[in-house]
């Protein structure tokens, strides 16, 4: 049976099981215990996390953990199918409406992972005579569901709108144009050109959808996201965001017109035919947002405190690429030097996230640091130390 072709793909992989013989493994790492500015590895190492999505430190707070433990004892741990039957709550649809609003937008629509809402978009509103238009930084769950679309694709080199309006010229008039771009770039930590490329897409009659990921409870007013950033929420006409980061929990949602709206609600088939959010992920979303609202004090914080890394990451050398947001890259080129800067990072507690290809060009590995609101000086101070004599060890400045 294993001289199935499959299986020999599946059996000649082993570059994981490398990694781990010689003690340079960086992913899977166990974490025993909350997401916060610091976490316990393994049981008994205590590391401090720089490799967190959890831009605002909602994650861990007591009324969002309240939230989510009062919404177990109303509604039980799950629905026990899918929004589009019997899995829809009374939470869901209250959430949809608070998302919606802050987002301004007409309704907003809830699907259990962020993953998902890309899929259900992308994939349901194009087809094969359609095409869709990205930028080639784009998250990965935006290429796979263009490729499951079967729309033509489309791709332009990072942030280079010149390049954007020759894509946009060549496409037929009569077909279909999707501009799909993130509105924060998850490894970058650059933001997009949004005021140029809304532009563009009014100028050859093509829709616009923002992937805001990275940029709910980052940018815009009261963390909405980038198009609110930039004043053009009227100019985009889907805004994706997630729950998994800024947010405290899983889950995703698209925010668009009515009619947008109702078209997937019964035509998306990552929606149809999924599992509903589970009420206690519902319920920590809605005290999130509420967290937002009532301290922007909190948003403040993040940015000071990206501001204090990134101005101390450059003073000491390391090329931090385009960096304008909570996500700072650190440039590091080689493979084995990025592991080995992991490795040392973590026996100095300290923890990153290594990026390596497919998620990055080859000889462009990158450490991945991102910020959190609850961070420190005195915490930040000592990674800088730790990241400046591991840095010099390793020659990487």
């Amino acid at each position: 049976m294993r001289n199935n072709s499959i299986f020999k793909k599946i059996d000649s992989y082993t570059i994981s099981f490398q990694g781990k013989k010689v003690g340079l493994y960086p992913y899977f790492r166990e974490i025993t215990s909350e997401q916060d500015t610091e976490v316990i590895l393994k049981g008994n190492k205590k590391v401090l996390m720089l490799g967190s999505n959890s831009y605002l430190g909602l994650t861990n707070h007591p009324e969002v953990k309240e939230a989510a433990t009062e919404a177990i004892k109303k509604y039980g741990t799950g629905c026990a199918g899918s929004r589009f039957l019997n899995g829809t709550l009374d939470i869901h649809e209250e959430l949809e409406r608070e998302l919606a609003h802050w987002v301004g937008k007409e309704a907003a629509l809830l699907f259990s992972t962020g993953f998902q809402v890309i899929q259900g978009i992308i994939a349901t509103v194009l087809d094969r005579h359609d095409h869709i238009v990205m930028d080639s930084y784009n998250h990965a769950s935006i290429v796979d569901a263009a490729k499951l679309s079967m729309a033509g694709i489309n791709r332009y080199p990072h942030n280079d709108m010149e390049k954007l309006e020759k894509i946009l010229l060549r496409i037929p008039g009569d077909k279909a144009k999707f501009i799909v771009v993130d509105g924060i770039f998850s490894m970058e930590g650059d933001i997009v050109k949004l005021p140029e490329l809304v532009a563009l897409a009014e100028k050859y009659d093509a829709a616009v959808m923002i992937d805001d990921a990275h940029a709910i409870g980052v940018l815009g007013k009261d963390g909405s996201g980038t198009a609110s950033h930039f004043g053009l929420t009227n100019k985009v006409d889907f805004i994706m965001g997630t729950f998994s980061k800024s947010l405290a929990s899983i889950g995703g949602f698209v925010a668009a017109d009515k009619q947008s709206i109702e078209f997937l609600k019964h035509h998306s088939r990552a929606l149809i035919f999924s599992a509903s959010m589970p009420p206690a992920s519902a319920a920590s979303v809605l005290k999130a947002l509420e967290i937002i609202k009532r301290e922007p004090e909190r948003i403040e914080r993040l940015w000071k405190n990206t501001e204090m890394m990134r101005e101390g990451l450059n003073s000491l050398g390391f090329d931090t690429g385009l960096s304008e947001t909570p996500i700072i890259p650190i440039h590091i080129g080689d493979i084995i030097v990025l592991l080995k800067m992991c490795k040392r990072l973590e026996e100095e507690h300290i923890f990153v996230n290594p990026v390596i290809p497919p998620a990055v060009r080859p000889n462009d590995c990158l450490l991945r640091i991102s910020l959190m609101a609850t961070h420190t000086e005195s915490q930040i101070n000592f990674a800088l130390e730790k990241l400046k004599a591991i840095g010099k060890e390793l020659k990487v400045v």
